[in-house]
């Protein structure tokens, strides 16, 4: 998968940005959460959509995501209210809500041939 900046900061703008990924990574899950509960329900909802844009954060602001799930009209009223509710509990909104932490290193390896340095 190819991933890059826009033009205008440096990039190539051959592919999504890691933040449209994260975007598309948190609307994907939502629909497969949704998928997966109105399968097991034995709904027939009809096709489903799920969109996210984002607003970064910026100076004490946090950043926003934008949700809409579309359903169609075989749906009812109760069921998109249980929808919501299922959709916010999809693993990648359960990390982004929650407490995270990175554990980070940098690992310099020896191309193919080269000595390493000593």
């Amino acid at each position: 998968m190819l991933v890059d900046e826009p033009r205008r900061k440096g990039g190539d703008d051959e592919g999504p940005t890691p933040q449209e990924l994260l975007a598309a990574s948190l609307a994907s899950c939502a629909a497969i959460t949704i998928e997966m509960y109105v399968s097991r329900k034995g709904w027939d909802i009809g096709p489903l959509e799920v969109t996210c844009e984002y607003a970064p954060a910026e100076r004490g602001s946090p950043t926003v995501f934008r949700l809409v799930t579309r359903l169609s009209g075989g749906c009812s009223e109760a069921q998109a209210a249980r929808l919501r509710l299922i959709a916010a509990k999809c693993p990648v909104r359960r990390i982004l809500g929650g407490e995270v932490m990175f554990d980070e290193r940098v690992e310099l390896l020896t191309p193919a041939g080269a000595a390493p340095d000593r």
